[in-house]
């Protein structure tokens, strides 16, 4: 539902804007009046699981990466866009990190910037409970979002409020892994106009303990696309990579190395000069997807390939 004015948490509508939800419905969405601000369109939120936290965000901005997504595995994530306060990265994770709720976050963001907050947007998640997402209403048309359960969608100078209605439509319904839910989020908005200005850059951030490579780092995934002019497809390209080249393989799938296959890979190795699969592997950045005694489907299709 499309709303003018705005309201922040649970309270009235007010000069701030954010749409709350709960459970799989969809939240409001509720449009502040706007004369003037600028750029960008992203996605906060949390998974199904409560394990992973995350940011996808598009921009007619150069490195918009950069600026915008911060996450903190089993804390929050981030969003802070439109003349963006930086701080709100540090400031906003520290205060989730302290048990304070992602609405009231956001209104302490408001309420300590001295800044220009009428031409400010932010969208918070936190461990738990909704997402809050706040629109200042100088920020330029058209500009606005929605929130619910573990979400925040914001964006402004968008083709139209259509943008963070598929946007929240497709988070809805999204049944795939949380990375590629937040992306499919992030392509349903950009299919449906996103940046009125155009497309330049794009980035996602995934946070999860202990999930990062080698179990020595919370950070899942962290790709960005600086300037191109499908940012977003470009980001899907990437991913895909991502998951190819650092995701444990789904050891239903694995093919034991024993009998035609095991003489099929032998000799494959040969062909390229390799006397095992491990020293292949790292060469080619695969070592991720080895599981003694079998072998990934993706790794022998690549080696198949050669």
């Amino acid at each position: 539902m499309l709303r003018e004015g705005g309201g922040l948490g649970n309270d009235p509508p007010v000069h701030p804007q954010h749409a709350q939800g709960s459970g799989g419905g969809m939240g409001q969405i509720y449009a502040p009046r706007v004369t003037n601000s600028a750029m960008t369109f992203s996605i906060v939120a949390r998974s199904a699981d409560g394990t992973a936290l995350g940011v996808a965000v598009a921009s007619k901005f150069l490195g918009v990466g950069a600026a915008v997504p911060a996450a903190l595995a089993d804390v929050g994530a981030v969003a802070t866009q439109s003349y963006a306060n930086l701080a709100y990265r540090p400031q906003a994770l520290a205060l989730l990190g302290t048990g304070v709720a992602a609405t009231d976050t956001v209104k302490a963001l408001i309420a300590g910037d001295a800044g220009p907050v009428a031409h400010r947007q932010v969208g918070v998640v936190g461990p738990d409970g909704p997402g809050a997402t706040f629109t200042g209403d100088q920020c330029h048309p058209w500009a606005g979002g929605a929130a619910g359960d573990g979400y925040a969608i914001q964006g402004n100078m968008l083709a139209g409020p259509e943008v963070v209605a598929a946007m929240e439509e497709k988070w809805i319904k999204g049944e795939a892994k949380f990375q590629y839910r937040l992306l499919d989020a992030l392509q349903a908005g950009d299919d449906a106009g996103g940046d009125r200005r155009g497309r330049q850059s794009a980035a996602l951030y995934v946070v999860a303990k202990g999930m990062g490579y080698g179990g020595t780092s919370d950070v899942l995934v962290d790709l960005r696309v600086d300037d191109h002019p499908d940012p977003v497809g470009e980001l899907a390209r990437l991913l895909d990579l991502h998951t190819l080249y650092f995701e444990r393989p789904d050891p239903a799938t694995l093919i034991p190395l024993t009998g035609e296959i095991a003489v099929e890979v032998r000799a494959l190795l040969e062909e390229k000069g390799y006397d095992d699969l491990d020293s292949w592997a790292g060469v080619e950045n695969l070592e991720e997807r080895l599981v003694e005694g079998t072998i990934d489907p993706l790794v022998l299709e690549i080696l198949r390939k050669g």
